[in-house]
C-alpha cells in the first residue's frame, strides 16, 4: 500500500505551481509602477511583521501560535531574502525536533512494551 497523502502532496505541488505563476504576473504588473511596487513593499512588511508578532503572542497560549509565526516569515519571505533564509532554518529545525521526537516516542513505547506490568 502506498503512502495515504500522495494525492494530497500532488495537488499541494500543483496549487503551488498555480499560485506562484499568478503571484509573478501579479508582481510583475506590480513593478510597472516604482510607487505601487513602494505601497506594495511596505504594505507586505507592516502585515508580516503583525502576523509574526500576533503569532508569537500567541506562542505560550493553546492555539497554532508557531503556524501563524511560519505564515508570516512566509509573507515576508516573498520580499525580502533573509525572511526566507530564517524560515529555511526554522523549517530545518522542526524537521530536526520532530525526527528526535518521534525517535523518543518510539523508544518509549518499545521500552512500555518490554518492561512487565
Amino acid at each position: 500500500m502506498g503512502n495515504p497523502h500522495a494525492e494530497d502532496a500532488t495537488r499541494a505541488r500543483l496549487m503551488s505551481r498555480l499560485l506562484g505563476r499568478w503571484m509573478g504576473r501579479w508582481r510583475s504588473a506590480i513593478r510597472q509602477y516604482p510607487w505601487l511596487n513602494i505601497v506594495y513593499k511596505i504594505l507586505v512588511t507592516l502585515l508580516g511583521i503583525v502576523i509574526i508578532v500576533v503569532g508569537l503572542i500567541l506562542v505560550p497560549l493553546p492555539g497554532p501560535g508557531w503556524l501563524i509565526v511560519f505564515v508570516g516569515l512566509t509573507l515576508l519571505g516573498s520580499e525580502y531574502h533573509w525572511a526566507r533564509r530564517v524560515l529555511g532554518w526554522l523549517r530545518a529545525a522542526l524537521a530536526r525536533f520532530w525526527e528526535r521526537w518521534s525517535t523518543w516516542r518510539a523508544q518509549r513505547r518499545e521500552r512500555r512494551l518490554v518492561e512487565p506490568g
